[in-house]
């Protein structure tokens, strides 16, 4: 068994050549995880040079605070909160009052203007190249607070205590954002699937 095979299945033989500076180390992680964080900054940011940015930098924040890293949680984990935190500062400066934080939800849901039966929908159009640029929208769409815990949840399909450790929310918070995310996803999506059908 090669040595990328072995980091698939062991972490703490990945976590023990990385702290090596075994170099086919860095190079499984960069290309097991490159991609997801540049999704994750991309998501944040709509930047892709900035993403970009935030992928080189987290790396370096991994060569350079490899001894903090403590095993408690999982390397992946540890790799979108360096990366969560690094577009949040950027973010920031471009957007002085974004907020992020943990701040108490009001528990309103807003209601929905379209109500559309999904199944009954053509597979094809389900399935169409205009549907799936329309989905890219309505994720872009969402605010900020809203997008990040979508994306993690979602799209890189971690867990809800992953995602609350990410973005240092709690689970109820967490659950409330991706639900209120949904709702809107749903609702974008609903008139955008109406205008196409009328097409």
């Amino acid at each position: 068994m090669d040595s990328q095979s072995i980091y698939a299945y062991d972490a703490d033989a990945l976590l023990a050549a990385l702290r090596n500076r075994t170099p086919d180390a860095f190079a499984y992680v960069f290309e097991q995880y490159s991609d997801k964080l540049f999704r994750l900054a991309a998501s944040l940011l709509k930047d892709e040079v900035a993403a970009e940015g935030v992928v080189q930098d987290t790396f370096l924040r991994l060569i350079e605070r490899l001894d903090q890293f403590e095993g408690r949680a999982n390397l992946g984990t540890w790799l979108y909160r360096i990366a969560y935190n690094l577009s949040v500062d950027r973010l920031r400066k471009r957007k002085p009052d974004v907020v992020l934080a943990d701040e108490p939800e009001d528990g309103r849901l807003p209601a929905p203007v379209c109500l559309v039966d999904w199944q009954q929908w053509p597979e094809k159009l389900l399935t169409d190249n205009e549907v799936v640029y329309a989905l890219d929208n309505a994720i872009a769409a969402l605010p900020e607070k809203f997008r990040i815990v979508f994306v993690l949840r979602e799209v890189e399909g971690l867990s809800t205590q992953e995602t609350a450790d990410i973005t240092n929310l709690s689970i109820s918070a967490t659950k409330v954002r991706l639900h209120r995310a949904r709702l809107f996803l749903r609702e974008h999506l609903t008139q955008s699937l109406l205008a196409i059908g009328s097409e």
